[in-house]
């Protein structure tokens, strides 16, 4: 958060006070200028003057009209200067939501600053839509080249996949070859990907589309995904509920874990209670099914070596794969004493 030199809501008492009573109110209670933070309707205005929401717009449009002709706002030229020295130095592109919340932390203030906004000359907004936040700009061609590159970007990302900061930020450059190199750095690239509302990152600083469970996690499962995706290798299942706890602020019971990862096909049982991703190559079933799937892909092989590649694949002693090896009704050695799977 930075610290404005000037008071916004000491700057909008003066611009509110050169308008007559109806104005003043409306503009107080639409902007949610008053002691709530919440703003109020046309309609909700309209019912208590009695009059219709077209005329309360009415009234907001010539109430913002009059201040900016007023000597009050030529005044106060310099709160204007530095909102737009501020939204250069954030990219000078940037989602309401991050602007306002970077500019001050109290949703009555935030309101005088977007006030603040909808009256200055060098500041533009795009309105929210199904694709992008509400976002504000001073430079319309920076605008449209930012709003490209995220549309570009968007068709090219996986469904699934996910992408560390630097890939995201280096793919995002790539649509973006016409902003200045000043504009060019992860923290503005990564505000710029903030306006998307179809480009999301999760808890552990990993992009994607929002659409996908990796981004926007949606129960134990997908946080237990991640969780063990992040950790990299295989993971006890009361290590996987730890983790969704610290990450991801959620509670996780052991066992209900434990019960969630069996029904997942995205997880494979590799040890006693130790889960893997499927993803990283490793096959469902006890250890003579994971024997079998060996030997179907290799053919003949060696004791030593069907050891060493179930023990690739399951964190358990070279005794059991011997064990396993020894039941007649599956495996048998050929000539070279390599073990075949029985037909």
């Amino acid at each position: 958060m930075v610290i404005l030199k000037t008071k916004p809501e000491k700057v909008t008492k003066k611009f509110l006070s050169v308008l007559p009573d109806r104005s003043h109110d409306v503009i107080t209670r639409r902007f949610g200028l008053g002691g709530q933070s919440s703003k109020v309707t046309l309609d909700s205005i309209g019912k208590g003057y009695g009059i219709t929401r077209e005329r309360v717009r009415q009234i907001e449009n010539s109430a913002i009209k009059n201040i900016r002709k007023s000597e009050a706002f030529k005044g106060e030229s310099k709160i204007f200067d530095e909102l737009y020295e501020i939204i250069e130095q954030l990219g000078g592109v940037v989602s309401e939501e991050d602007l306002l919340s970077y500019l001050h932390k109290n949703d009555v203030i935030q309101n005088h600053i977007h006030f603040l906004l909808v009256l200055g000359d060098p500041f533009s907004k795009e309105k929210e839509n199904d694709k992008f936040k509400a976002r504000w700009y001073t430079d319309n061609s920076l605008s449209e080249t930012v709003h490209n590159a995220l549309e570009k970007l968007y068709k090219e990302l996986d469904e699934n996949n996910l992408y560390t900061e630097d890939e995201i930020v280096t793919m995002f450059s790539n649509h973006a070859e016409d902003i200045e190199q000043k504009h060019k750095n992860p923290d503005t690239i990564k505000r710029w990907l903030n306006i998307s509302k179809n480009i999301g990152r999760n808890n552990f600083d990993e992009w994607g589309l929002s659409a996908s469970t990796n981004i926007n996690a949606k129960g134990i499962r997908d946080y237990a995904y991640l969780s063990i995706r992040q950790h990299g290798s295989p993971l006890h299942f009361s290590e996987v509920a730890k983790s969704i706890e610290k990450n991801f602020s959620r509670k996780a019971h052991i066992a209900t874990c434990h019960n969630e990862l069996i029904k997942d096909p995205r997880f494979v049982l590799v040890g006693r209670g130790l889960y893997a991703l499927t993803e990283w190559g490793y096959v469902g079933g006890v250890v003579r099914d994971v024997i079998k799937n060996i030997l179907e892909k290799e053919g003949a092989l060696t004791r030593e070596e069907i050891i060493e590649k179930v023990l690739k694949e399951r964190y358990i002693k070279e005794n059991t794969v011997v064990v396993n090896l020894q039941d007649a009704k599956y495996f048998k050695k050929d000539s070279k004493g390599r073990y075949l799977i029985i037909k």
